[in-house]
Order: C-alpha cells, then sequence, then structure tokens
C-alpha cells in the first residue's frame, strides 16, 4: 500500500470508524510489525487531533508460547493493565498484520477454550461500554503475506482486494459508507418490526426468535471493512438444522462441512466433515458455547469468498453467519460465553430468509 491510500485508510478509521476527538484516550492495537505505516499514520491523525494516543504492538509467536507453556493458573490469570484499559478508553483500535495465520492450528483446544473462557469479562467490558456510548472501537487490517497466502492471492492481489473491500478506491470512501448505512437502516427498520426470523437453503431449515432484540446496521463503525446487519437471538429459541457449506475457521483451526441442529437455543446434535475434534471442543468451552450469540446477513458485495480471514469473510454479499457463544449487548442479546464464533453459509445458491413468515430474501439478495 502506497502512502496516499495509507493515509486514506488511517483517516477513515480514526474520522470516521471511531470519531477520535480532543482529549480522547486511545489506545492502538498493533498485531504483527508489517502494520507500522498505518500504525504511524493513525498514530499522527490521533495527535493532530488533539487526542492521547498510546500503542501497544504484539507479535505473532507471543501467543503462540502463551498457550504452548501456560499453566492454568496462568491460562486464567488476567492482569490489571488489561482492566484498566478497557475500563478508561475511550477509543480502542485494533490493526492486524499476521506474518502466519496458522501458528495457533496446533494449539491445544482446551487450553485455547480455558484462556477464552478467562478472557470473557474483558470482552463483554468492551461490548458494555460500547453498547451505553462510552467507548468506540474498530478492527482492521493491513495487507501481509500471510493474509494474501490464505486467500490464494498474490499481495499485490490480496492488497487491491483489502481496498476495494473498504471502497478505498473511492475519491470519497466515506460518502459511500454513508450511502451503505442508510440502505441497510432501512433494513434494519423493517427487520426490527418482526419477531421470528428463518433461514433456509441447502440442508438447512432453522428458526429463531427475534422478539425484544434489535437489528443492527453495520457501515464501517467496528469492523472495517463492514457490511452486515446482525441481531442476537433470543437464547433458547434456535429450532432446526443448518449447513454451513463454506469452510470454517477460527484461531487458526479449520471445520469444513458443518452440520449443526439446535433444539431449545442449544446446539444439541454438530458434526463437521473435517475438523470435528476442533468444533467439539470449541462448542464445550463453557455454558454459553452451544446457544447462539448472533445471527448476521452478510451485504458487502465487494467481498465474494472466503479469505480465510472472518474480518472480511463474515461480510461476503449473499452470506448468511451464525455465532456461536457470546451475544452483543447492543442488540438486547444476553448470552455469556468466552467463544464467539462465527459460522458462514453462502445463500446464492437458493437460499431464503422469512421474517414473520413474509419471505424477504432470496438467492443472496433482499427482495423488500
Amino acid at each position: 500500500m502506497f502512502n496516499p491510500l495509507i493515509y486514506k485508510y488511517a483517516d477513515v478509521l480514526v474520522n470516521y470508524s471511531t470519531k477520535v476527538s480532543k482529549g480522547d484516550l486511545v489506545i492502538i492495537y498493533a498485531r504483527g510489525i508489517e502494520a507500522q505505516p498505518l500504525v504511524k499514520e493513525i498514530f499522527k491523525l490521533c495527535l493532530k487531533n488533539g487526542a492521547n494516543p498510546i500503542v501497544r504492538a504484539s507479535v505473532d509467536e507471543i501467543a503462540e508460547t502463551f498457550i504452548k507453556y501456560a499453566t492454568e493458573a496462568q491460562l486464567e490469570y488476567i492482569d490489571e493493565m488489561s482492566k484498566i484499559e478497557v475500563e478508561k478508553a475511550d477509543v480502542m483500535i485494533f490493526i492486524g498484520a499476521p506474518s502466519n495465520i496458522k501458528n495457533m492450528a496446533n494449539a491445544d483446544s482446551a487450553k485455547l477454550a480455558k484462556r477464552s473462557k478467562a478472557t470473557h469479562p474483558i470482552l463483554a467490558k468492551r461490548l458494555e461500554r460500547s453498547a451505553r456510548g462510552d467507548m468506540r472501537w474498530v478492527i482492521a487490517d493491513y495487507p501481509t503475506n500471510a493474509l494474501a497466502q490464505e486467500a490464494s492471492m498474490s499481495l499485490e492481489e490480496y492488497s487491491e482486494f483489502l481496498i476495494k473491500s473498504c471502497y478505498l478506491d473511492l475519491d470519497n470512501p466515506v460518502e459511500k459508507w454513508i450511502e451503505i448505512d442508510g440502505e441497510q437502516k432501512r433494513i434494519a427498520d423493517i427487520l426490527n418490526k418482526t419477531t421470528k426470523i428463518r433461514f433456509t437453503g441447502d440442508k438447512t431449515d432453522v428458526t429463531f426468535s427475534t422478539e425484544g432484540r434489535i437489528w443492527i446496521p453495520c457501515s464501517g463503525n467496528m469492523n472495517f471493512p463492514d457490511g452486515e446487519i446482525f441481531t442476537s437471538p433470543v437464547e433458547n429459541s434456535a429450532s432446526g438444522t443448518i449447513y454451513f457449506d463454506f469452510p470454517q475457521n477460527y484461531h487458526g483451526s479449520t471445520a469444513r462441512e458443518v452440520y449443526i441442529t439446535f433444539k431449545d437455543g442449544k446446539a444439541v446434535e454438530a458434526n463437521a466433515q473435517a475438523g470435528n475434534e476442533f468444533l467439539q471442543s470449541m462448542l464445550n468451552t463453557d455454558d454459553g458455547s452451544r446457544f447462539v450469540g448472533e445471527i448476521a446477513i452478510g451485504t458487502n458485495d465487494r467481498i465474494q469468498d472466503i479469505t480465510g480471514n472472518i474480518l472480511f469473510d463474515e461480510k461476503i454479499g449473499g452470506s448468511i453467519h451464525v455465532a456461536l457463544g457470546a451475544s452483543y449487548p447492543e442488540a438486547k442479546g444476553k448470552n455469556t460465553s468466552g467463544l464467539h464464533w462465527d459460522l458462514i453459509k453462502n445463500m446464492k445458491n437458493g437460499g431464503k430468509i422469512y421474517a414473520d413468515d413474509k419471505l424477504i430474501y432470496e438467492n443472496g439478495k433482499f427482495i423488500i
């Protein structure tokens, strides 16, 4: 990425996504040294806005080493600085630039589950403060060879893909995201007047109650790129079976051809053609990990296929995803879990969505 695009990227993240203002405490989390050009530009813009930015940098191997060598007590330990940061920050900006996205593929899944459970209060506090409007945050990526290889692209191809997915190729990407936000709010307003949602498609027929919940349009405020409309369904309402045809990636591991059957909200049967042991381990993370924390509809038509990066994959235009585990407070969700695993399904091959028994979506497109 050359400098004018880096500036545009940073400008959108600072001035649109998180609206950094004078006096804000901004914590910039950078994973991977390759993100340095973007992190530097974000840091500079925060200073120009009168904010107080702090950079927290890490490398991929740290997480791998921790899971490999940490004792049970260390897995459960949360340092006081992390607690203070999530309680005090006005803005959090997460930039990923991994040099190896498979470094956790062979990690002990039981230890991963234990660590996820232990760190859940940190995530819950961030979501809680965000839902109250006390904190803004955004997650974004910087193109690396590791991300490009996982997506079966060259680094140049992947960089162009990221730029287009974020609409950074336009003279005014913010104007485009505001336009997208308006259309998604229109859809969300319709969905917020309904109480039941049903997904049907290939080997799929599953229903959720959304009574008392809020559908939220996403247009670059917390994820970048963005493009989804989501809610957290009533916890005991999921009923039926869903087949996830895309590869499902999480913590560097992959499950393929995943089937899940829900009864009274809980995943009572689940299996995967490949990666089944990993799937079962994640389902058994804690008491909330077999319940649905989120259902969502992907709307970014500039993303059309799996890249192995959930930041992009859950936004695929013509897809849906169902997340097992933690709910979103802003959607009025109540499920708590150390897990939040977005499982993605292609809807462009005959998929349909019904709201209160009315057909609203077919073959990857809204028809309302």
